[in-house]
């Protein structure tokens, strides 16, 4: 596969990306100043939904109702931040009180992953109680757990490529991180974290190995493929029954 990354060739299957641009995510951007000059038409990153080697591993995947998404974000600089994805939350399954979890591994480069957790005090009222920063490397797997909002950020000048397993039964809930206009921090170019001043009150970064982030019970290598583990179906059956794998 060669840049500009308009097709992903996998297995027997070819794929096509949902491009995000500057345009989409204006407004949880930093640096603003940088935008007055910026084309909004700028590629940030590519994003290949529901991948495959073959049919037969479609239709297994499927009746997992999971799906395996392999998202590439080439080195870039947005004025003084680093490139990094919109950030999303999760929706809960349906009689669950937790979000669904997300698994992702880095396939190339280096990415730094943003989580933060947030709790609602009452009706309309929110409040985030945890930020966390995973810094994550060639071969590293790294755990969204339930309720944690998450961003994903390349910090280096390689192209970042990196592959999820998630539940396929929901869509991601972009509103509340472009409402406070970006996630709680943003990472700066020079190696800082700056707060976001369209929150309150958050707590500091807590800084968390890749393994620290697993849950009980997940034995995971980096000698096994993320995609492999679509044949130790066991170990993939949190991203879909949290409340079985998290209290």
């Amino acid at each position: 596969m060669s840049a500009p990354w308009h097709e992903l060739k996998f297995g027997e299957r070819t794929f096509y990306p949902e491009v995000r641009t500057l345009k989409d995510m204006e407004s949880v951007l930093f640096n603003k100043r940088f935008l007055a000059n910026a084309s909004r038409d700028m590629t940030l990153y590519y994003m290949f939904r529901d991948v495959s080697k073959n049919e037969a591993d479609a239709n297994k995947i499927a009746q997992l109702g999971l799906r395996y998404d392999i998202t590439i974000i080439p080195p870039n600089n947005l004025g003084v931040e680093f490139v990094k994805t919109a950030g999303h939350y999760h929706p809960c399954p349906d009689g669950s009180k937790l979000t669904y979890p997300e698994m992702y591994g880095v396939l190339e480069g280096e990415a730094h992953y943003l989580l933060q957790k947030r709790e609602e005090e009452e009706p309309g009222s929110e409040k985030i109680t945890d930020v966390i920063v995973v810094k994550a490397q060639k071969g590293d797997t790294v755990i969204i757990p339930p309720d944690y909002g998450h961003v994903t950020i390349n910090p280096s000048e390689s192209t970042l490529k990196m592959a999820n397993w998630v539940a396929r039964a929901f869509s991601s809930i972009y509103e509340p991180i472009e409402q406070r206009k970006g996630a709680a921090y943003f990472e700066l170019t020079y190696g800082e974290f700056i707060k976001n001043d369209e929150y309150e009150d958050v707590p500091a970064i807590r800084f968390l190995q890749p393994e620290e982030t697993w849950s009980r019970g997940l034995e995971l290598s980096k000698d096994r493929a993320l995609y492999d583990l679509l044949q130790e179906p066991e170990k993939l059956a949190f991203l879909t029954r949290p409340d079985e794998w998290f209290v």
